[in-house]
């Protein structure tokens, strides 16, 4: 007899797989084998872009409002004082493509009967009107309103934050800094008006509720400095090279600044996400492995339900390792149908809930209006390649038993 191929295999590993009446619960527990990996390869697919879709807009928003590398005093003083001349040595590092400077003061912004705290901004105009990605997204009036005025100043308001006021643009609004006059009998707050002459939305909730721009000449006159700034702000070619960049600007800026990197100024936010998705896939994976055990539990009753057939075929002529194959090709077409499946609809409902916004969001709670969906190719090979490795694996102790059935036993009573 010649020695039987692998199409062979594959085929009656494909009739086994088929529903008979006496096998009705063999193709039922083999129904919900599949449906098992399915289920498991599409939570862990919704689940991961889940976590890419946080990351991704978070970290977006983050670089929006946050430089890449931020130098700032060590321990608060009186500020930056050669911020120009650092500015100008800090711009021929390299991957640095801007640098700028900043003034940041806490205020408290009141029109008509409403207040609110706010973060003002002072960014410098006379040479770079984007100095952040923030401000490119405005809703209303133009960055060349901005410019210096001694008499009343632009400001520029999250639209969040001019929500909350019930400012529109045009009105004029009193600025209040806490950081004010030192007088003989202390300091005193200093009050400023400021026209509103645009409003920006990132889209993240935090920033658009708090922020405020102006020019750094109007912040500085508010909070009462000379020309000093609190931070210079670094955006590079490349986000991931900002350590390096870090390390290069601490040598230049002296032993009272130090450079900081956005990765260490939101380390809390990343950690959090890196953690839920060591824990997405450790639980997650817990339903593979059940689809896995639906696995072995399904081709175990199969080996006992095809002793006469396995006993027939080895009479036949067909090797321990054929007979194994067989099983182990049962057990890998439930798991490659099974992650086909899986895969597809996770996909597809990754892309409709991410187009239409499915699952909303509190943005006060969560600084975000909607959930949003980022699922990617490498994510699903590697989630594919789990799923099927453990199908595998299940595969491994049923193929083995029904390779080691005697026929003379199996056909003893036949």
């Amino acid at each position: 007899m010649k020695t039987l191929k692998s199409p062979f295999e594959f085929f009656v590993a494909r009739r086994y797989l088929r529903a008979k009446r006496k096998q009705a619960v063999i193709s039922v527990i083999t129904v919900i084998s599949v449906l098992g990996v399915a289920a498991g390869v599409m939570a862990l697919v919704i689940a991961l872009a889940i976590n890419n879709g946080f990351r991704a807009t978070l970290q977006t928003s983050l670089l929006g409002a946050y430089a890449h590398v931020n130098v700032m005093e060590k321990e608060p003083g009186s500020g930056i004082e050669n911020w120009s001349e650092l500015v100008a040595r800090l711009r021929k590092l390299p991957h640095v493509v801007a640098a700028s400077p900043a003034l940041y003061g806490q205020v408290f912004i009141s029109f008509g009967g409403s207040g609110e705290g706010a973060l003002l901004k002072g960014i410098r105009t006379d040479e770079d009107l984007r100095p952040t990605d923030m401000l490119r997204h405005m809703k209303a009036g133009s960055l060349e309103d901005l410019r210096d005025d001694e008499r009343i100043p632009g400001l520029i308001l999250g639209s969040k934050l001019a929500q909350s006021l019930g400012v529109k643009m045009g009105n004029i609004v009193r600025v209040i800094s806490p950081q004010g006059e030192t007088t003989p009998f202390g300091p005193i707050s200093s009050e400023f008006r400021f026209r509103v002459v645009g409003l920006f939305e990132s889209g993240f909730y935090e920033v658009d509720s708090l922020w405020a721009f102006t020019s750094l000449g109007a912040a500085q006159r508010m909070l009462s400095l000379d020309d000093v700034v609190n931070s210079i702000e670094l955006r590079l070619d490349d986000i991931y090279t900002a350590p390096e960049v870090a390390r290069e600007a601490d040598k230049l800026v002296g032993p009272n600044l130090a450079a900081a990197t956005w990765m260490e100024m939101n380390k809390h936010i990343l950690s959090a996400l890196n953690m839920e998705k060591v824990v997405t896939w450790i639980t997650i994976g817990l339903i593979v492995l059940v689809a896995a055990l639906n696995i072995l539990i399904t081709l175990v009753m199969m080996v006992m339900e095809k002793n006469r057939d396995i006993a027939i075929l080895v009479s036949m002529g067909a090797k321990q390792q054929q007979i194994r194959r067989i099983f182990q090709y049962q057990g890998l077409l439930i798991g490659v149908i099974g992650t086909a499946a899986g895969l597809a609809v996770g996909h597809l409902l990754c892309f409709l809930a991410d187009k239409y916004r499915w699952v909303r969001l509190d943005e006060e709670v969560y600084a975000l209006s909607y959930v949003p969906f980022d699922p990617r190719w490498l994510d699903s090979v590697w989630i594919a390649a789990l799923a099927i490795l453990i199908s595998y694996i299940a595969t491994l102790y049923p193929a083995r038993a029904a390779s080691r059935v005697a026929p003379a036993e199996a056909l003893r009573y036949e």
